[in-house]
């Protein structure tokens, strides 16, 4: 899991460089970066984990609906939680951090991004 926490990292310290008024980030663009690089470290580690289970590099899934079936496959088994919260991380970094750019709240954007690393955590 040392790729996936790389790229974690990487994503926190993007956020350092970013101007904060009234606990929110007032600059969206290394935001979208950041939540895209910590979601990036979650797909990174269910690679990991896959490919730690016999799972090829060509089969390795090339969607969210093929992450998604995989996790059920091959991580539901040992918790069914998993599912759902790739579920939330998938929502909460790609789609409101990266893709429509609508988190700016300092506090927030920290507690996805714990959200992340307990996963990766708990996939290791």
């Amino acid at each position: 899991m040392r790729e996936a926490l790389r790229y974690l990292n990487n994503a926190k310290e993007m956020l350092r460089s970013v101007p904060i008024e009234d606990d929110i980030y007032t600059d969206v663009k290394p935001i979208q970066e950041a939540c895209s690089t910590a979601y990036l470290a979650v797909l990174k580690a269910i690679d990991e984990y896959l490919i730690q289970r016999g799972v090829s590099e060509k089969e390795l899934p090339q969607s969210v609906d093929g992450y998604r079936e995989m996790i059920r496959k091959y991580l539901s088994i040992r918790n069914g939680k998993l599912a759902r919260e790739f579920e939330t991380i998938y929502k909460a970094l790609h789609i409101a951090g990266y893709y429509r750019g609508l988190l700016d709240n300092v506090d927030m954007v920290k507690d996805a991004f714990k959200v992340a690393k307990g996963f990766i955590e708990k996939i290791k």
